[in-house]
Formats: structure tokens, C-alpha cells, sequence
């Protein structure tokens, strides 16, 4: 009588651990700071998948805009390295700390990217 329970706990455990891995879907949350470490709303972020685009600030995969957090979430994405550059007037990542490490598939991946003049 006991096999029944817990074969039907480890059918939902299952079906539910498989159904998760469905829905988390890969993705980059950008965090943009100045070089004094603040937080910085509305700066452009955009993704490159080689390194060649992103130099010539050419076919992103796709921009986004950070928010009051200083965040930019971009989702859907394949499990590659990317180049991210971010701008706000003057200040930007030219040149420095552009790469990720390769998005460990489905989960949210995180970076944190300075921008200075």
C-alpha cells in the first residue's frame, strides 16, 4: 500500500521537474554601473554574437533599455557567448569588459557591465 503513494509522488516529481525545464528558457540580465558604481537607468544594451558586430555596433541580436534598477533582461537566447554593448550619452563599455562566459542554458545568466567616458 505504501508503494502506491510514493510511486505517484515520483511521477509528479517527474512531470514537474520536466515541465521546468520547458518553461526556464535562457537568458542575460545586464546590470549597467558607472565607473563610481551606481546604478544607471536608461542606458542602451545591445547584444552581439561576434565580436566584429559589436566593433562595428552592427545586427545586435537585441537591444534593450535598463531599467530604474539599472537592469536590461533579455530572453530566448541561444547558450553562446555574446558581446554586450551598453551606452548613455557620453559614457559607454567600449573596449572593456564586453564579453560574457558562454549562457548556461536554461537559466538566467548574469552580467554586470561599467560604462565610463
Amino acid at each position: 500500500m505504501k508503494i502506491r503513494p510514493i510511486l505517484f509522488s515520483l511521477i509528479i516529481i517527474a512531470l514537474l521537474s520536466s515541465f521546468t525545464m520547458h518553461v526556464l528558457k535562457t537568458s542575460l540580465k545586464v546590470t549597467v554601473r558607472n565607473d563610481l558604481g551606481n546604478l544607471e537607468n536608461e542606458a542602451s544594451v545591445s547584444l552581439y554574437k561576434t565580436k566584429e558586430d559589436y566593433e562595428k555596433s552592427v545586427n545586435p541580436v537585441d537591444t534593450q533599455v535598463t531599467d530604474e534598477k539599472g537592469n536590461a533582461v533579455f530572453e530566448n537566447l541561444e547558450s553562446v557567448i555574446y558581446y554586450v554593448g551598453a551606452e548613455k550619452g557620453d559614457k559607454n563599455n567600449f573596449g572593456a569588459g564586453e564579453k560574457t562566459e558562454k549562457l548556461v542554458e536554461n537559466r538566467q545568466n548574469k552580467v554586470t557591465i561599467i560604462i565610463s567616458e
